[in-house]
C-alpha cells in the first residue's frame, strides 16, 4: 500500500516531503512489530538495544556512557533503563573500579538467557521487512545512509 493510502494523503508538496514523511510513517509501523515481538519477553526496544550491546562487549563492563554512545536511540536515558534492567535482574551494575565516578554495566546470565530466546525468533524479525529481497533490503540500507549522511 502507498504512504498515500496509509495516511489518506492525496498529494505532498514534493518527493523530499514525501520521503520524509515516508520515513516517519515507516519507522512507527516498523517499531510498532519490533514492540510486539519484544513484549512476549516483557521487555522494551531501548531494553533490548542495551542487552545487545552488553552482550557484545561480555565479559567487559561498560559505563552508562558507552552505552549511550552505541545505542540506537541517542535521545534515551540510558541510566534509567540500565536500572529498569537491574530490576528485572537481566544485568548487574557497580561502581567502576577505574573510576569512582562511572557505574560498570554487565549483562546477567538471565539476560543472555532472554537474547538467547529472542535469538531463536531471528526470522520473525528479519521478516518485518520480509516483503524485501536481499538486493532491495541493501538498496534501502544504502539509501538511509545517503540520507543520514546528507543531513550532517
Amino acid at each position: 500500500m502507498s504512504i498515500e493510502q496509509d495516511i489518506k494523503q492525496a498529494q505532498f508538496r514534493n518527493n523530499h516531503q514525501k520521503a520524509i514523511i515516508n520515513i516517519i510513517y515507516t519507522y512507527n509501523w516498523v517499531m510498532e512489530r519490533i514492540k510486539n515481538l519484544l513484549a512476549t519477553e516483557d521487555i522494551t526496544h531501548q531494553q533490548f538495544n542495551i542487552l545487545r550491546i552488553l552482550r557484545g562487549s561480555f565479559p567487559v563492563p561498560l559505563s552508562t556512557l558507552q552505552i549511550r554512545e552505541r545505542m540506537l536511540d541517542k535521545m534515551s536515558d540510558t541510566s534509567r533503563i540500565v536500572d529498569r534492567l537491574v530490576v528485572k535482574g537481566l544485568v548487574t551494575k557497580s561502581i567502576s573500579a577505574v573510576d569512582k565516578r562511572l557505574v560498570d554495566v554487565v549483562i546477567s546470565d538471565a539476560g543472555q538467557q532472554l537474547l538467547k530466546n529472542l535469538d531463536a525468533r531471528v526470522e520473525e524479525m528479519d521478516n518485518v521487512v520480509g516483503g524485501l529481497n536481499e538486493a532491495e533490503a541493501q538498496q534501502l540500507s544504502n539509501l538511509l545512509d545517503q540520507v543520514r549522511g546528507s543531513g550532517k
